[in-house]
């Protein structure tokens, strides 16, 4: 019995460790995309709970990174742990 409960715990564990990542588009614009040849990303990091000050995840940041003049999709993309998740925002355009 005892046993079993040691298994059932470090399993619990071991699955509350593993990371999970989260995509999914946030717009598309009717700019073209067929030739999109720029990406931008702009991202941060929460640690346990704790969002930066000068955290900036937004979409006139990462066209910004990306030196896109013309947007033409964002995603967003959350990929968490434990005690960490990132949220990027991610925009392609030319």
């Amino acid at each position: 019995m005892k046993k079993t409960i040691k298994i059932i715990l470090a399993g619990s564990l071991l699955l509350s460790l593993g990371s999970c990542s989260v995509s999914g588009p946030l717009f598309v614009t009717d700019n073209p995309s067929g030739k999109v040849t720029k990406t931008g990303e702009a991202s941060y990091k929460v640690i346990f709970g704790f969002r930066p000050i000068k955290a900036d995840a937004s979409i006139a940041t990462a066209a910004k990174n990306g030196k896109i003049t013309k947007v033409s999709t964002v995603d967003q993309k959350i990929k968490g742990g434990l005690f960490v998740k990132t949220y990027s925002t991610i925009v392609t355009g030319e």
